[in-house]
């Protein structure tokens, strides 16, 4: 029997160190899936999940949110919600409904209230400081106007536990000084996560708009039953999104993915420095590893523990209003 779990980011070690311990003793894939990402979005100093997400323009928290069950495509998703403390787990509770799958802003609300989900205010006063200085360059620098943040930190974990059940999830706050009411990549179904169980399962993270655009993670499971290896499907995903968007375009934004297939072999493949996804099955222990990207091959390397620390030191270290 095997089971294996991968998310984006090192921000989701601590979630997947736990989640491995449950899989090994047969826990569910979409139980320890969701607390992967709750462990995320609880956690303020993760500036793009969450409590503590950075803002829109108009200094609101509009979180997103996506969940598809592999065993019978079932999928739920929230975009735009405001003041719930875990979207992710809304959006689990609404891949078991019959109709009404996915909810945006008011009506995700209203569902999530009715439903008994925390309520919670998640504009932090970092989030505040950050907006605050984010407006002050902005109106002494060469850029016009109020331009979003272009980091791309959604959390998004696949795996499969020992049952052979497949899930895949995301949860972000967005882009940073989005425009109100803006909608990424991360809770559409094929875009930012998708899963099948007699395959397998991705999810992305980058910018949403570009990602989109491929039907990324659909194309990755797509490919993957087709007999491409996760690694392969991710490489052979990004790369011709990529080439496409610069064909088309002249330019492609972020793109980075992740995958697991149903023998709990995995893959990661990306177009940015220095992408960091974390791993665990039942061969290999909860890892950090650093993917680079060199002439359309995506390596992995561990990342060093002098690289953790900085990570977090970085994420937590003190903010000043400029």
């Amino acid at each position: 029997m095997t089971y294996g779990i991968i998310a984006t980011w090192a921000m989701a070690f601590e979630g997947i160190s736990n989640a491995a311990k449950d899989l090994a003793k047969n826990g569910t894939i979409a139980d320890n899936i969701e607390a992967t990402i709750k462990k995320v979005e609880d956690f303020p100093f993760y500036k793009s999940v969450g409590y503590g997400g950075l803002p829109n323009e108009e200094m609101i928290v509009e979180l997103d949110a996506g969940f598809m069950d592999g065993d019978n495509l079932d999928i739920g998703a929230v975009a735009g919600i405001q003041d719930f403390a875990n979207p992710v787990s809304i959006a689990r509770a609404l891949s078991t409904e019959k109709l009404n799958n996915v909810l945006v802003a008011e009506g995700a609300a209203k569902y999530a209230q009715k439903m008994g989900f925390e309520r919670k205010n998640m504009l932090t006063d970092r989030a505040m400081t950050h907006y605050k200085n984010r407006l002050k360059e902005n109106s002494q620098g060469s850029e016009s106007g109020i331009v979003p943040y272009r980091g791309h930190d959604t959390v998004g974990v696949v795996g499969v536990d020992m049952t052979g059940r497949i899930v895949s999830g995301t949860s972000t706050s967005g882009l940073f000084m989005k425009r109100a009411g803006r909608v990424g990549d991360s809770p559409i179904a094929g875009g930012g996560f998708y899963a099948d169980s007699e395959v397998g399962a991705a999810s992305a993270t980058g910018l949403g708009e570009d990602l989109m655009k491929g039907c990324i993670s659909y194309e990755i499971v797509r490919s993957m039953r087709e007999g491409l290896s996760p690694q392969e499907a991710c490489e052979q995903a990004v790369n011709e999104l990529e080439a496409r968007l610069i064909k088309r375009k002249g330019i492609a934004g972020d793109l980075s993915v992740v995958a697991i297939d149903k023998n709990g072999d995995y893959g990661c493949a990306t177009n940015i420095d220095n992408f960091s996804f974390v791993v665990a099955t039942d061969k290999i222990e909860p890892t950090v590893f650093i993917a680079n990207r060199f002439a359309g091959k995506t390596v992995h390397k561990k990342a060093s523990m002098a690289w953790l620390e900085n990570y977090m030191q970085t994420r937590t270290a003190p903010l000043i209003e400029k």
